[in-house]
């Protein structure tokens, strides 16, 4: 019975690993934009690291350690307290990684004369007052980026 249980746990990790690896970017053409910086404000923005993650792969390693342990009742008993351990640790390390991130929201003029407002992670670099830039794309995925 655990033989096709951890062939089926096993299984459903495969495919999700592949689902997560699945790149479905077409070959939309970008928009991009030219402008001049009229404001630079810093700012924080929530981490991209996904909710619950952690939880998960700690359970399942829990789980996986667990079933290394004893035989019969208290195999079962050992695999149900790693999977709980290993979820409570595994949430405890994301905390870590979930802090805000710091950003700058940058206001770009455009040369059609739209004001633009662009929130990006301080780690893309820093701009400045009356500095020449592009803007990549639009909507959420917009970023500002220095003429050269």
């Amino acid at each position: 019975m655990f033989k096709r249980f951890s062939a089926f746990l096993v299984s459903i990790l495969a495919v999700v690993t592949l689902a997560g690896c699945a790149n479905n970017t077409g070959s939309t053409p970008m928009e991009i934009r030219s402008g001049v910086v009229e404001q630079v404000s810093e700012t924080t923005i929530k981490s991209n690291h996904d909710q619950g993650i952690g939880a998960v792969v700690g359970g399942l390693g829990g789980l996986g350690v667990g079933a290394l342990i004893g035989s019969g009742t208290g195999k079962a008993v050992a695999m149900v307290l790693g999977a709980i351990g290993g979820s409570v640790a595994g949430y405890e390390v994301q905390k870590h990684y979930d802090k805000p991130v710091p950003a700058y929201q940058i206001f770009v003029r455009t040369n059609s004369g739209v004001l633009v407002s662009v929130t990006q992670a301080a780690n893309l670099g820093q701009f400045t007052k009356g500095q020449k830039v592009y803007i990549e794309g639009s909507g959420a995925e917009a970023k500002v980026v220095p003429q050269r």
